[in-house]
């Protein structure tokens, strides 16, 4: 029981009671007083709702996406005879931001009343809801009831699922640009035949259907389509590199969040697509497969990996994939390739694969480098900041030349920015049939 104001107020009232008391010399006065308010108080509280009569219901997705509002519905059913008010707490679990955690509470006797707020998990990994917790208003309204229901449930929270769904969303109304990523159909690219149509003007003259043509009497050209069943492979680098932070969000995160968008545009478009985690060892290896289904199963394998304080080995990354894969495909890597010795261990490890694979290193970039490369120089401190941004910025560029220059692609991209960078590369590896 938690007493409310209107009961401190009455144990106020006691004073002046307690003087009139002493001044008739009737200390029963004080007593009677005393006894029908603690009475009162005792009856209040039996007459309050049961909490067994309140069902609680949570509902949300069956799993969480990582530093994304995620939409939590909070059902209360009142199977008494009686209203239930007052107040309910949500305890989320621990490392999330809840938008709400109060409600008030207003249930009619035998109806259902739902409550909503959004959830942020910082981190991914495996945690659990700490319970719901009410004050109930009793009659009289000399105390409030407190009780916690059993409402913990386990939850799993994972790279950002939901960037999928806008993802799907956008593509179905054509607006995919304004996440920024470009799509356009180039006549005559592709090997797959598609269809025939009439001759158009610019349209390549080698792709005439001389017979088609004869047979309509006019120009009728074959039209192709980007080819399908070929296969993406994304390496995740989850060594010591991969531990830094960008924007206060270790690169690793950034890094998942860019390889499940990559992942679904690659199933959606009908390729195999595999994943291979390394550090100094290999972790976990899916080999490329076709489908939804394998979409899940790379989300299965990513939700729960942290980057760990050793050093990397990606010749034997690599060594293992290519004993377990032969035919040609994407090879997109996430890692942390900060200066030219990096970049040359990453060559020596890819050398022997770039002459049938297609080779990509993906790296975060950190905004705060080129702030600090283009700080004032107001003080000495922003003089040193901006020589060190510099010198880093250099390492950098010399690393991608290095990565160039062994015929290995690099792209860079700020956080928001790595998805759709990725995503463009990957549409036009396929509209001009690099692969």
């Amino acid at each position: 029981m938690v007493p409310t104001k209107r009961f401190w107020w009455l144990v106020a009232l006691g004073l002046p009671v307690a003087a009139i008391a002493y001044q008739a010399d009737q200390p029963f006065l004080l007593w009677s007083y005393n006894i029908v308010l603690l009475a009162a108080t005792l009856v209040t509280a039996r007459l309050s709702p049961s909490p067994k009569s309140i069902l609680v219901r949570r509902k949300f997705d069956p799993v969480l996406s990582v530093r994304a509002a995620n939409k939590i519905t909070i059902q209360l059913e009142n199977e008494g005879l009686e209203p239930v008010r007052g107040f309910m707490r949500e305890e989320p679990p621990a490392g999330c931001v809840a938008s709400r955690q109060d409600f008030p509470l207003s249930i009619k006797p035998e109806s259902i009343a739902e409550y909503e707020y959004f959830l942020t998990p910082s981190e991914r990994g495996s945690d659990y809801f700490r319970g719901t917790y009410m004050r109930l208003k009793c009659p009289l309204g000399l105390v409030e009831r407190q009780v916690k229901l059993n409402t913990e449930q386990p939850v799993r929270i994972y790279p950002n699922i939901l960037a999928l769904r806008e993802f799907e969303l956008l593509k179905q109304q054509g607006r995919l640009r304004e996440i920024g990523i470009r799509r356009s159909r180039m006549r005559g690219l592709g090997t797959e035949f598609e269809s025939l149509r009439e001759y158009a003007e610019g349209d390549d003259y080698r792709k005439i259907d001389w017979k088609a043509s004869a047979r309509r009497d006019k120009l009728i050209v074959r039209q192709f389509e980007q080819e399908r069943n070929q296969a993406v492979i994304i390496v995740i680098d989850v060594g010591r590199g991969m531990l830094s932070e960008v924007n206060g969000v270790r690169k690793l995160d950034h890094a998942l969040d860019s390889c499940l968008m990559l992942t679904h545009a690659a199933a959606m478009a009908g390729d195999f697509v595999g994943l291979l985690v390394y550090s100094d060892i290999v972790k976990r290896y899916i080999p490329p497969k076709k489908g939804r289904s394998q979409v899940g199963i790379i989300i299965e394998a990513l939700h729960d990996l942290v980057a760990e304080p050793v050093e990397s080995d990606p010749k034997a990354a690599f060594s293992y994939l290519a004993a377990r894969w032969k035919r040609r495909a994407l090879l997109v890597t996430f890692t942390d390739c900060e200066h030219q010795e990096k970049a040359l261990e990453l060559t020596t490890a890819l050398g022997p694969l770039v002459r049938r694979h297609l080779a990509l290193i993906a790296r975060v970039s950190d905004p705060k480098l080129k702030e600090a490369a283009n700080v004032e120089l107001d003080e000495v401190r922003s003089m040193y900041q901006r020589a060190a941004a510099a010198l880093l910025i250099k390492d950098r560029k010399e690393a991608g030349v290095a990565l160039s220059t062994a015929n290995i692609h690099s792209l860079e991209a700020e956080p928001q920015d790595l998805a759709s960078a990725l995503l463009n590369y990957y549409f036009m590896v396929k509209e001009k049939s690099i692969l």
